[in-house]
């Protein structure tokens, strides 16, 4: 399992139905990625376990990686469609898909499932956005960032 096991996780949402996620893409206008809704029906978002990814560009988070605390699920008070267009418009990321990610900063910079190559029905990328707001290509789906996350202590990072 990729999440942490927390009792009180508040990113934690309701267990996903197919009828969530319905609702989910028609607020959000897009089509989720598959990899994204399995992990969802295994569990809807928390704290991550393993919450760094390498890249191959400074940030300022890092050299050569980022941090993201939380994948965000859908439903509840913390789902995607409750806060995406939300966060998009009050921290002024770009407008090429969904933040799914919670990084530390808590919005100076943050992770978003990249719609802008592949169109609203299309395989999003997954792109981090930092403070100067240009998309910067992490991964080319969901499903390899959530392989690609490991071991803050790569990093000589603590986990907590």
């Amino acid at each position: 399992m990729i999440f942490d096991q927390s009792d009180d996780d508040e990113y934690v949402g309701p267990p996903v139905d197919a009828e969530m996620i319905r609702q989910a893409e028609d607020v959000l206008q897009v089509r989720l990625p598959k990899s994204y809704v399995d992990l969802l029906s295994m569990q809807n978002g928390g704290v991550l376990r393993n919450r760094c990814f390498p890249t191959e560009f400074p940030t300022s988070w890092a050299r050569d990686h980022i941090c993201v605390d939380v994948i965000r699920g859908v439903g509840g008070e913390e789902g995607v469609e409750i806060v995406s267009a939300d966060m998009i418009d009050e921290w002024e990321y770009p407008d090429i898909g969904v933040v799914f990610g919670v990084t530390p900063s808590a919005g100076h910079d943050t992770v978003m499932l990249d719609y802008s190559e592949c169109g609203p029905l299309g395989e999003p990328a997954v792109a981090y956005i930092d403070e100067d707001r240009v998309p910067r290509r992490l991964a080319s789906s969901f499903a390899e960032f959530v392989s690609g996350l490991v071991s803050c202590r790569t990093f000589g990072e603590d986990e907590d």
